[in-house]
């Protein structure tokens, strides 16, 4: 298609389809902010009926909203120091809880059972986010962020920053990815055959081929932009976090930024009794929007 003699409006439309649509978001929606008071927001995750929990690290609690009136209160506190969270197919929260580096599951009535409690008997640095595939198994990233609650040694437990898998039955761990500098957000396709990680310290996201015993296979650069949390549209668009939220189409073309009136984006999921709005955890308050895509559950 010949683009030098059409208007600007109309290049744009030609060179990214996404426009052609208008904006991910509904028609007349925009991203704002919904709640705050906090300390620093984190991992939300979104239950079957979209409600989403998310944490309030700094203050060691777990936060949910309400799909349905919009309200906030607290679910849990204390919650381990909880970073990351995602919800497995029995409604369990799992979560990273920084507080002893340790992963947990929150059942409905939340008793908590710790998953992981070191690997090589030697403490994890923090496990950070996670998340799970359809069989149940899951993924979870381990980078070093040294906290001021700590009571252990601040240095690095483990040999790197590493990815590791744990086996549906929760009796295996392993890493399988020991070449990222840092790495932090991650996010998996919804048949479980793809896992995308940010490494937040080398700036650069990429994407894994997921194997059946969890070994990561093809390593491929998919942009270069790092990320602190990440989620997945039904049309299979990357979204990451950092300074706002910056989408990429699969084959890793940005096609949407959104800004965000705080100093950091940690974290974003979708929710709603749609699940598709989506929800987007900043510093101290939260943001939502009605979008015109679905989350991938």
């Amino acid at each position: 298609m010949k683009t030098a003699h059409l208007a600007p409006a109309l290049l744009l439309l030609a060179l990214n389809p996404v426009f052609a649509n208008g904006s991910l978001l509904a028609p007349g929606a925009k991203l704002e902010k919904i709640g705050g008071g906090y300390e620093f927001t984190e991992g939300p995750a979104a239950d079957r009926a979209g409600n989403v929990f998310f944490t309030d690290q700094p203050n060691d609690r777990i936060v949910r909203w309400d799909a349905a009136t919009g309200s906030f209160s607290d679910w849990l506190k204390p919650a381990g120091r909880s970073n990351g969270t995602y919800f497995d197919r029995d409604g369990n929260l799992l979560t990273c809880a920084d507080d002893k580096n340790e992963l947990w599951s929150i059942a409905p009535d939340k008793k908590v059972t710790v998953l992981v409690k070191n690997f090589a008997s030697k403490l994890l640095n923090g496990p950070n986010d996670l998340w799970i595939r359809p069989d149940g198994a899951l993924y979870f990233t381990d980078p070093l962020y040294p906290r001021p609650y700590w009571k252990r040694d601040p240095a690095m437990q483990q040999p790197g920053q590493y990815v590791y898998f744990l086996s549906a039955d929760h009796k295996s761990v392993k890493p399988v990815a020991t070449d990222l500098t840092q790495p932090n957000g991650l996010i998996g396709t919804a048949d479980g055959k793809t896992l995308y990680v940010a490494d937040i310290g080398g700036n650069k996201t990429y994407r894994y081929a997921v194997q059946p015993d969890g070994s990561l296979t093809g390593k491929a650069l998919f942009c270069t932009l790092g990320s602190d949390g990440m989620t997945l549209d039904s049309e299979g668009n990357v979204y990451l976090t950092g300074r706002g939220v910056t989408v990429f189409d699969q084959t890793g073309k940005q096609i949407e930024h959104f800004e965000v009136a705080e100093p950091w984006t940690a974290n974003i999921t979708f929710g709603g009794k749609d699940h598709d709005y989506l929800f987007v955890t900043a510093s101290k308050n939260v943001y939502g929007a009605k979008m015109r895509v679905k989350g991938v559950q």
